[in-house]
C-alpha cells in the first residue's frame, strides 16, 4: 500500500510477487522512498535544531513521536513524494499498488487506541484482506506495549482473522518472547547474512533482470558484488536499495550502462562519506568498517 500525508511525506508498497527468479519473493523496499540516508538528511539540517525543521515541515500538523523526542532523519524533507514513489515503482515494473492509507482529516487525539485498531481489522474486511504484513514492526511497540500486543492478538483470533506478518530489528524478537501467548502464534524466520560464495551469482542475476527491464547494460566489474554486499552490510534489502539507486542515478545522467561509478556515487549519497572511506572506490574495501563513523560520533558509555 502507499500512504500520504501533507507535504507528500512518506511512501511505502504493499506488492505483488515478482518473478526475478523462481524462488523469489516479491517486494519493494520501502527505503527507496527516501531521498537521503538518515545520516546524510541530519548533515543537511546543518546548524538547525530537530525541533526547528519539526516546526517549518510540519506547520499545522499534531506531530507526536513515541520515543519523546524529535528523530530529524523521519521528517518529510527526507523522503519522496508518495505520487513520485508509486511512479517509480509503476517505472521499474516492481509492484502493483493495490490501496492508499491517507490519515485522518480530523483525527482525535483522545480516540482510544483500541477503537483504532478495530477500524483497522474493519477496513481490512473490506478490502478482503487477508495477510497483514507489518515491516519496521519494533517501531510498533515504542508506545503501550501491552495493548500492541494485545491487538495483534485480536487481530489473528475470531471469523474475520488475518494473518500477521511482522518484520523488523532483532528487538522485535525480543518485544514477541515477552508475551507467551503471541510468542506461539508466530514462527521466528531470522534471514542470514549476504556471502558472496553463495548468493553472488544470484544477485548479479538480479542485477541484470533489473538492468535489462529499463534498458539499461549489466555492469561487468568482477568485485562488484563483494563491494555491494560489504557496503550494505551484508544484508539483501539494503544490497537491493542500493542497486535501485544506482539505477536511478544511472538513468538520471543518460547513461547506457549501470558501472560501479554509479554505485559509488549512491553509496557517498547514503553514507556522506570520503572516497578513502567509498567501498567501491577502495581498493582492500573489505577493511572498511562502514558503521565505525556512527560508533565514534556515539560511544557507549563503559559501565563503572
Amino acid at each position: 500500500m502507499l500512504h500520504d500525508v501533507p507535504n507528500g511525506c512518506f511512501g511505502e508498497a504493499a506488492t505483488r510477487r515478482l518473478e526475478v527468479w523462481p524462488t523469489a519473493a516479491g517486494f519493494s523496499p520501502h527505503g527507496a522512498g527516501r531521498n537521503w540516508s538518515r545520516t546524510e538528511h541530519m548533515r543537511r539540517l546543518g546548524v538547525k535544531t530537530a525541533e526547528e525543521a519539526l516546526a517549518e515541515e510540519t506547520t499545522g500538523l499534531d506531530v507526536r513521536f513515541h520515543a519523546g523526542k524529535v528523530d530529524a532523519s523521519e521528517l518529510p524533507s527526507s523522503y519522496k513524494p508518495a505520487a513520485a514513489v508509486a511512479a517509480q515503482i509503476e517505472s521499474f515494473d516492481l509492484a502493483e499498488i493495490v490501496d492508499w492509507i491517507d490519515p485522518y482529516p480530523d483525527a482525535n487525539p483522545r480516540k482510544e487506541a483500541r477503537s483504532l485498531w478495530q477500524d483497522l481489522r474493519h477496513r481490512l474486511q473490506l478490502l478482503g484482506i487477508s495477510v497483514l504484513w507489518i515491516d519496521e514492526a519494533q517501531d510498533l511497540f515504542c508506545a503501550d506495549r501491552k495493548l500492541i500486543l494485545r491487538a495483534l492478538k485480536s487481530l489473528m483470533q475470531g471469523d474475520d482473522a488475518v494473518i500477521v506478518v511482522l518484520s523488523g530489528t532483532e528487538d522485535l524478537a525480543k518485544v514477541i518472547r515477552t508475551d507467551p501467548q503471541v510468542q506461539r502464534r508466530f514462527t521466528a524466520m531470522v534471514l542470514p547474512d549476504l556471502v558472496e560464495q553463495v548468493d553472488g551469482d544470484s544477485f548479479r542475476d538480479i542485477i541484470t533482470q533489473y538492468c535489462e527491464r529499463v534498458g539499461l547494460g549489466a555492469p561487468i566489474e568482477a568485485d562488484l558484488i563483494g563491494r555491494i554486499f560489504h557496503g550494505a552490510r551484508y544484508r539483501f534489502g539494503r544490497a537491493l536499495e542500493l542497486l535501485l539507486q544506482a539505477m536511478e542515478i544511472a538513468i538520471g545522467r543518460g547513461d547506457e550502462d549501470l558501472d560501479i561509478g554509479h554505485f559509488a556515487a549512491a553509496y557517498a549519497m547514503n553514507e556522506a562519506c570520503t572516497a578513502a572511506e567509498n567501498v567501491f572506490y577502495a581498493e582492500h574495501y573489505w577493511l572498511l568498517k562502514p558503521d565505525t563513523v556512527e560508533e565514534e560520533e556515539h560511544p557507549r558509555r563503559k559501565k563503572r
